[in-house]
């Protein structure tokens, strides 16, 4: 049998609105085709013949769930078609339901075998295909990352940015408890989340967290530059690695400049925390999520749209 892949799965979501479960199990049975799982499924009554590429989820929203003390914290993209749906007041309910079920969750396939947390006789997937049904567009999880700080004293915040289009998890650890409950701390956790959504070619918290690999990709960009050609070879070196601290820096949360005051970088503002807090603390990881990022989207106008969600295509 073939490998079934989550890509693989993920195309055949894309292709026919069907579960993830389903898609799964139709490649199964169909040894990974997909035009004859696209057949399994609509001879199944799980697919319609005319979902196709204008059945892509690439609207949506991301959100988030934070529990009250902190210590676990979720970031979830749900994608549905058209922003109509995601403004629906069910589909944000929806949203926020999963992104609290995803807290105990280790995948989108785990979290959809759950028993929905407002209607435990349906697991999440098959609630899933009941609002689809009655809000007439296809609906995927699309990711989610929950952090959480287990036995290490910290918080876990987040920051949702443009209604829902952008969202950040952040974690911030410290030596104790206490620490972890300061006001100080916990704001610069809020702030940190802030700093991310408004930095998005930040991917790592510090230079040390770059892999060597990206670091190498960086200087080989570099050295090949035309217009270090004609220049001596330990001139170049110099040049380069002038360029690439400057671009790795730009890389890192903790080199940017703070966004409540320019004159320090963020790093700078963890210090004075720190000093204020009497212990060592750190921004220990991120996760930034763009909704749709990635997601091939078929363009629609204003008119379609409409028609789209009256049914009338």
């Amino acid at each position: 049998m073939a490998e079934i892949s989550a890509k693989l799965v993920q195309e055949l979501r894309q292709k026919t609105g069907a579960g993830m479960m389903d898609c799964k199990k139709a490649l199964k049975e169909n040894d990974g085709d997909i035009e004859a799982s696209m057949t399994w499924l609509r001879q199944k009554g799980i697919a319609k013949a005319d979902k196709g590429s204008d059945r892509i989820a690439a609207e949506g929203l991301v959100d988030t769930y934070i529990q009250p003390d902190g210590q676990v914290g979720v970031l979830i993209e749900v994608n549905c078609q058209t922003d109509f749906v995601a403004r629906n007041e069910a589909f944000k309910a929806l949203v926020k339901n999963l992104a609290q079920q995803a807290a105990t969750a280790d995948s989108v396939e785990s979290l959809l075998t759950q028993p929905y947390i407002e209607k435990s006789s349906v697991t999440v997937d098959q609630f899933i295909k009941e609002t689809i049904a009655t809000l007439g567009e296809n609906i995927q999880v699309r990711r989610f990352v929950n952090f959480s700080l287990a036995n290490t004293s910290g918080v876990v915040d987040s920051y949702i940015h443009t209604g829902g289009r952008v969202g950040v998890l952040v974690e911030l650890t410290a030596q104790s408890a206490s620490a972890a409950t300061n006001e100080e701390f916990q704001s610069l956790a809020k702030n940190a989340a802030m700093q991310v959504a408004a930095c998005p070619n930040v991917g790592y918290v510090s230079i040390s967290q770059i892999p060597a690999e990206t670091v190498q990709k960086e200087k080989d960009i570099e050295m090949g530059k035309e217009d270090l050609g004609n220049k001596p070879e330990n001139i170049k070196e110099k040049i380069v690695q002038g360029r690439i601290d400057k671009r790795l820096k730009e890389m890192t949360l903790l080199d940017q400049p703070y966004i409540r005051d320019q004159s320090i970088s963020v790093e700078d503002l963890v210090k004075q925390v720190k000093s204020k807090v009497g212990e060592e603390i750190q921004i220990s990881r991120f996760v930034r999520y763009i909704l749709g990022e990635g997601i091939e989207k078929k363009e629609m106008s204003f008119a379609d749209e409409v028609a789209a969600q009256i049914g009338a295509k």
